[in-house]
C-alpha cells in the first residue's frame, strides 16, 4: 500500500480544514484512493475505506490511518459492482459517522482488448464498478446531502474520460460517462450546497503502476527506463508521473469551502496529455 505524504496538504491548505466531516473512499486499500482517504483524514474528516486486498494489512493500515491523524477510519468490503452492497455501506457509514458529507468515488478496473475481441463479460464489469457504482453511491447519499445544505462529490475519472486511446473501449466510455454523470449531479446540487466534480489523471505513481512496468519490461525484454517513457509517459508532456499526493491535496480543496464555487468540472492532472 502507498503511504502518502503529509507535506502536500500541510503545506496548501493547514491541518484540520475538513473538521467534523466525513467520508466515504471507494477503492482506497491502495494507490490513489488511499491517498486521497489519508490526505482527507490529515486534514480532520472522518473517513470509511473500502477494496481489497490482505485484511490483517488493511486492519494495520486503518488503525495507523486513524491514530496519526486522530479520527474515526472504518473499513468496508462492499463489492462496488453490487448496488445493494453500496447502499449497505453506506447505513454503515451513517450509524458509524451520523452522516455523510463527502464521497469519492475512485474504484476501478480495466481490460485492454481491440473492440472485435472485447469480452461482453469485461465490459459488463467495468461498467458496472467504473460507472454505475458512482450512481448507487450519489443516489444513497445525494438527499442528506441536499438536505443539510453541504456536500462533495468527487469522481475520479481519468484523462480518458476527455480523449481516447485505442483498445480501451469499456474503459474510455465508463470514464466518458462518469464525467457526463459528473455534470448532473452538479446542476442538481447547484442549488444547495452540493458540488460534484470529477478529476482525470493521467498516469499516477501507484504500486500497480510500478508492477505494469516491470512486467512490460521483462515481457517485451526493454529496459525499464524505456518502458515508462515510450509507454507510460508517451503522452504526458511533463515526462513525469503525477502522484497520489497530488490527488489527495486536489481532493481536499475541492473538498473545502474555498471551493465552493468550483462545481460541474472535469479537472485533468495529467501533466498536459489532454492539452495536445
Amino acid at each position: 500500500m502507498l503511504k502518502a505524504t503529509d507535506a502536500v496538504v500541510d503545506s496548501m491548505f493547514g491541518r484540520r480544514t475538513l473538521e467534523g466531516r466525513s467520508a466515504i473512499v471507494t477503492g482506497s486499500t491502495s494507490g490513489i484512493g488511499f491517498g486521497i482517504a489519508q490526505a482527507l483524514a490529515r486534514a480532520g474528516a472522518a473517513v470509511m475505506l473500502n477494496g481489497f486486498g490482505d485484511p490483517a494489512e488493511i486492519e494495520r493500515q486503518r488503525a495507523k490511518m486513524a491514530d496519526e491523524n486522530d479520527v474515526d477510519v472504518a473499513f468496508d468490503s462492499a463489492d462496488m459492482s453490487r448496488p445493494e452492497a453500496i447502499r449497505m455501506m453506506v447505513e454503515r457509514a451513517n450509524a458509524r459517522f451520523g452522516q455523510i458529507d463527502i464521497v469519492i468515488s475512485n474504484a476501478g478496473i480495466q481490460h485492454v482488448a481491440p473492440i472485435a475481441e472485447f469480452p461482453a463479460a469485461k465490459w459488463d464489469a467495468i461498467m458496472a464498478i467504473n460507472l454505475s457504482a458512482a450512481f448507487h453511491l450519489v443516489q444513497a447519499t445525494y438527499g442528506q446531502m441536499r438536505a443539510r445544505g453541504y456536500g462533495r462529490i468527487i469522481n475520479v475519472a481519468s484523462a480518458h474520460g476527455l480523449v481516447a486511446s485505442p483498445f480501451k473501449s469499456a474503459y474510455v466510455a465508463a470514464k466518458h460517462g462518469l464525467v457526463g454523470l459528473t455534470k448532473v449531479v452538479a446542476l442538481e446540487g447547484a442549488e444547495f450546497g452540493v458540488t460534484a466534480n470529477a478529476i482525470c489523471p493521467g498516469y499516477v505513481w501507484t504500486p500497480l503502476v510500478e508492477q505494469q512496468i516491470d512486467d512490460q519490461a521483462k515481457s517485451h525484454g526493454v529496459a525499464r527506463d524505456s518502458v515508462i517513457r515510450d509507454v507510460f509517459l508517451k503522452n504526458q508532456p511533463t515526462k513525469r508521473f503525477a502522484t497520489v499526493e497530488e490527488m489527495g491535496a486536489l481532493s481536499v480543496f475541492l473538498c473545502s469551502t474555498a471551493a465552493a464555487s468550483i462545481t460541474g468540472t472535469a479537472i485533468p492532472v495529467d501533466g498536459g496529455w489532454t492539452a495536445h
